[in-house]
């Protein structure tokens, strides 16, 4: 799969991240790091031991990588989840599901990359 299918595929802003970051190659060294980043599972571990604070910088951290690598729709969900744990409640299970769904859908789809 091309980049910019990549990008269409799990609703992401191809466009954005070409301007920022200039070349194809440049944008594929980031992304293929992007599987090897541990915040959303952070973000899972802290949920499971009732862990507010920590959850909420993994997510943090999670949806500012997602917003630098143009990964538009992992940005949102993250973004909502992390809005949650900012108000200092853990109450995101509601919200997991979408997020994890987007996330799969962005690994998977890195793998699937030419």
């Amino acid at each position: 799969m091309t980049l910019e299918k990549f990008y269409e595929k799990i609703g992401g802003n191809y466009a954005d991240t070409i301007s920022r970051l200039m070349t194809e190659e440049r944008i594929l060294r980031f992304v293929r790091k992007f599987p090897a980043d541990d915040s959303f599972n952070a973000l899972k571990d802290a949920l499971v031991r009732g862990s507010q604070e920590e959850a909420f910088r993994a997510a943090h951290t999670l949806k500012g990588v997602a917003q630098n690598l143009g990964f538009t729709a992992l940005y949102e969900k993250a973004s909502a989840v992390t809005e949650v744990l900012r108000g200092g409640s853990l109450d995101v299970a509601a919200l997991m599901p979408d997020l994890e769904s987007v996330y799969r859908l962005t690994v998977d789809g890195i793998a699937d990359l030419d």
